[in-house]
């Protein structure tokens, strides 16, 4: 299927070892409900493929790439948001804790993240 780390959760997640709500999914991307949530809406938006970091984003084609913006806000509107936050951290220095690509898209009344 697809190449990961044996401990990657998302990949767990996409494969469905591991329950989640999985709230969008489409077009080889799955959007989840946050463990713990920062604002009244917080999802994760993931690529089905394993791609550790926003650093490897050129392991997507413009296509892929173009599908992943459009899926970003697709989710966003499925989730009920006119108005959101999107926020990516890259890498252990910058607080990403999963080593899988995603963005977090948060909306309504924010709790622990700056304004």
């Amino acid at each position: 299927m697809h190449q990961m780390p044996a401990d990657c959760l998302f990949c767990k997640i996409r494969d469905g070892a591991i329950p989640s709500e999985i709230v969008h999914r489409a077009d080889g991307f799955f959007a989840i409900r946050d463990i713990a949530p920062k604002a009244d809406v917080h999802v994760l938006v993931i690529p089905d493929r394993h791609i550790a970091d926003f650093r490897g984003i050129d392991a997507l084609d413009a296509d892929e790439s173009k599908r992943f913006l459009e899926f970003i806000a697709a989710t966003a509107r499925v989730c009920g948001l006119e108005e959101y936050r999107l926020m990516n951290f890259c890498g252990a220095g910058a607080g990403q804790t999963v080593f899988h690509l995603h963005v977090h898209v948060l909306g309504g009344h924010l709790t622990g993240f700056p304004a």
